[in-house]
């Protein structure tokens, strides 16, 4: 978070940047507070899915991890519509914006984008792992650690997105 100590000109006010107009009034950080709701919920859907893994309970651990990627799904959803508006309407670039310090572009797409993209392979990852579940590789191997592994990687985005949201958006 040093990026924002580089400049005189004052870091953007993130209630008002990430504001979503809805019913004629700004409500601060809305999407953000449903993109992180729904990135933690799918952390919990993972949980479920590694504890049935191990009680060998098939069908029920691939339908939980194919939900935690529908999670994902919509998180990255989310974040293209976030994009999309901060582009589009309010002009932020990743080198200038209208709201304040240059920096707050870059350091914006930059920070989020890398976590969207490590969001998006956690999807493609999980759909793997889900469709050798199915396919009943691990139970053919006696072996389901790679739900494990899989869950290890989600949880360890949904605690990344805990200090984005924290130092980017509530600092």
């Amino acid at each position: 978070m040093a990026v924002r100590l580089t400049t005189i000109e004052p870091w953007p006010n993130t209630s008002q940047v990430f504001a979503l107009h809805v019913g004629g009034t700004d409500v601060p950080l809305l999407l953000i507070a449903i993109m992180t709701f729904i990135l933690i919920s799918s952390s919990g859907t993972m949980a479920m899915a590694v504890t049935s893994g191990y009680k060998k309970q098939r069908k029920k651990t691939a339908y939980l991890i194919l939900l935690t990627a529908l999670g994902g799904v919509a998180f990255v959803g989310m974040q293209m519509f976030e994009w999309s508006k901060l582009i589009f309407e309010e002009g932020i670039r990743p080198w200038g914006n209208e709201f304040g310090a240059n920096q707050f572009g870059g350091f914006f797409f930059m920070i989020t984008g890398f976590h969207g993209l490590h969001v998006s392979i956690g999807v493609v990852y999980l759909t793997i792992v889900a469709k050798r579940v199915l396919d009943g590789r691990y139970d053919r191997l006696n072996d389901y650690q790679m739900v494990e592994v899989a869950g290890l990687y989600w949880h360890f985005v949904d605690l990344v997105w805990i200090f984005i949201f924290a130092f980017f958006y509530l600092w």
